[in-house]
């Protein structure tokens, strides 16, 4: 499906695509783009580094095989939108993250070719790192959980493009029974980190300390550069999160976002087709396509069925002024949606136990759509935020019968 906008052919509308292919996927490289979509970005190239620059402060370098925007992210301390198996979709724990990061030092160093099984055990060499082993870390090839650790991280080196495979696959390597051989693309290596300072001008040691440094942007003491920052970051966030909420910002920031705010968002429309949302709790960008998001609701499947009803008794609560629901409850009111629904759900939704999982991935979604906060405990408590009122069911209004005489 396509963007809702001026017509494909007119100039307006083929740069508010190209803009919106950008902003689902930020590294586009050749060969693994639609060459219709990626020559478009190309031809757009200088007019979206100009919006880009001025609107967010986002870098974005092009040649003739990768298409970067470097993204700096709104808020480094997210953890709702995490990389995931392109395969199986199953996020990536820490210990992925680690190996990713291992794999791409590994490639960095290595020929023009490697094969899976060669990758795998330089990252185990890293892995053995005297620093890295003082942290806790340890990872061996001796499982196969851990085999399939290392088969996650490579599917996404080819979903990233770092990757091209030129023989095998890594179900054979994942079995035992194979290999499989790459090429590498190190324009594309050298393109994937997003950051304001190199990693070697930071001196941390703690990791949170590090992540805040890469991202971290120095604003100068004059009226027009604090301006200037504050735009960034606003637009920043109404690219980036399903709603911007006033509590979250800053003073400073809602005070901007108030003087500014029809510019803003009419600069967004613009360029994205995205269109303003404005309620009394925050500002939303609303895709009328429904092509800029990660996390869909609602949408096909059990899953999003069950997500959705769970929205629903969530908002009811909170419009109820109840505080919130405990987990537990939310077990049990799943486990009823699950023999309610029995005909049409998965047969496995009614199997002791199953719903641990499926309230898990509900709130996972919820929460990365802002809809909801979860205050830890043993049994969590889930609070609804404001924009989830849009899923609370009203009460019926009958209106009055009237009799027609003819």
């Amino acid at each position: 499906m396509r963007a809702r906008g001026p017509a494909e052919g007119d100039s307006s509308g083929r740069l508010q695509r190209a803009a919106r292919l950008l902003l689902a996927r930020p590294l586009l490289v050749a060969g693994l783009t639609p060459d219709e979509d990626f020559r478009l970005v190309r031809t757009y190239a200088s007019e979206l580094r100009e919006w880009f620059d001025r609107e967010t402060g986002w870098r974005l370098v092009a040649d003739a095989q990768t298409i970067r925007l470097m993204k700096l992210t709104a808020d480094p301390r997210d953890q709702t939108h995490p990389a995931r198996d392109p395969k199986a979709r199953t996020p990536f724990s820490r210990q992925r993250y680690v190996l990713a990061c291992l794999a791409l030092a590994a490639l960095e160093r290595a020929d023009g070719q490697i094969t899976l099984g060669r990758l795998a055990e330089d990252v185990v060499l890293a892995a053995a790192d005297p620093a890295l082993a003082a942290t806790g870390f340890t990872f061996a090839l001796d499982r196969r959980e851990r085999r399939a650790d290392m088969v996650a991280v490579v599917r996404l080196l080819l979903h990233w493009g770092v990757l091209r495979r030129v023989a095998g696959h890594e179900d054979a390597y994942l079995g035992t029974s194979g290999d499989a051989l790459y090429d590498v693309d190190r324009r594309v290596i050298a393109g994937l980190l997003a950051s304001s300072r190199g990693p070697s001008m930071i001196g941390d040691v703690a990791p949170d300390a590090r992540l805040a440094a890469l991202t971290v942007e120095v604003v100068p003491d004059v009226e027009d550069a604090r301006n200037r920052a504050l735009r960034h970051r606003l637009t920043r966030l109404l690219l980036e999160q399903p709603v911007v909420y006033y509590d979250e910002l800053t003073e400073a920031e809602l005070a901007y976002l108030t003087s500014q705010r029809y510019a803003i968002l009419s600069r967004i429309s613009q360029l994205t087709g995205l269109v303003g949302e404005v309620r009394a709790e925050g500002v939303a960008m609303v895709d009328p396509a429904d092509e800029l998001t990660d996390v869909r609701m609602p949408a096909e499947g059990m899953q999003s069925h069950l997500t959705l009803l769970l929205a629903e008794r969530i908002a009811a609560a909170g419009a109820g002024g109840a505080g919130g629901l405990r987990v537990s409850e939310l077990h049990r009111h799943t486990r009823e949606l699950a023999r309610a629904h029995r005909s049409y759900w998965r047969k496995h939704a009614t199997d002791p136990g199953a719903e641990i999982e499926l309230v898990a991935t509900a709130l996972d979604a919820l929460h990365a759509l802002k809809l909801i906060s979860v205050e830890p405990a043993e049994d969590p408590l889930v609070v609804a935020r404001p924009a989830i009122a849009r899923y609370a069911l009203a009460e019926p209004t009958i209106r009055e019968t009237r009799t027609v005489v003819r």
